[in-house]
C-alpha cells in the first residue's frame, strides 16, 4: 500500500510540472499576441493623424494632399509624446506620397528571440499593415 501512494504521489508532481509548463507556454503566446495588436492598434491611431494631416489644408497647419509639402521641415511625424509607448517604439519614414510607419514591440515575437515588429504603410487613401516579426 505505500508503494501504491507513493506512485501516486510522483505521478501527480508529474501531471501538476506538466501543466505549469502548458501554463506558462500559453501565458507567453498570449503576451506576444497581446503585444502585436497593442502595436497594430497604435500604429492605426499614428495612421490615421498622418491622413488627418494630409487632408487638412495648408492654412490650417495640414499638408494639403501631401505628407511632405515643403520639405523635412513641415512634414508630418510622429507627436513626441506618442513615440514611445507602454506597448513600444515607432519611427517614421515620410515622403509626399506616403508615410511608412514601423512600431517596435516590447515582447518578444513568434521566434522567441526578435521583438514584435509591424510595419504600417499610410498612403492618400488607404492603410496596409505587415507584422514582420519572426
Amino acid at each position: 500500500m505505500g508503494q501504491q501512494q507513493l506512485l501516486l504521489i510522483v505521478l501527480g508532481v508529474i501531471i501538476v510540472g506538466i501543466a505549469v509548463v502548458v501554463g506558462i507556454n500559453v501565458f507567453t503566446a498570449s503576451s506576444s499576441q497581446a503585444n502585436r495588436d497593442a502595436v497594430i492598434s497604435d500604429l492605426t491611431n499614428l495612421a490615421s493623424l498622418a491622413q488627418q494631416f494630409y487632408r487638412k489644408p495648408t492654412a490650417l497647419g495640414g499638408g494639403g494632399n501631401t505628407f511632405d509639402p515643403g520639405g523635412t521641415l513641415d512634414a508630418w511625424e510622429i507627436p513626441g509624446s506618442i513615440d514611445t509607448t507602454g506597448n513600444g517604439t515607432y519611427t517614421a519614414t515620410v515622403t509626399a506620397t506616403k508615410v511608412t510607419l514601423v512600431g517596435t514591440g516590447n515582447e518578444k515575437g513568434n521566434d522567441g528571440t526578435a521583438k514584435v515588429k509591424v510595419t504600417m504603410e499610410v498612403g492618400a487613401d488607404r492603410i496596409t499593415s505587415t507584422t514582420i516579426d519572426n
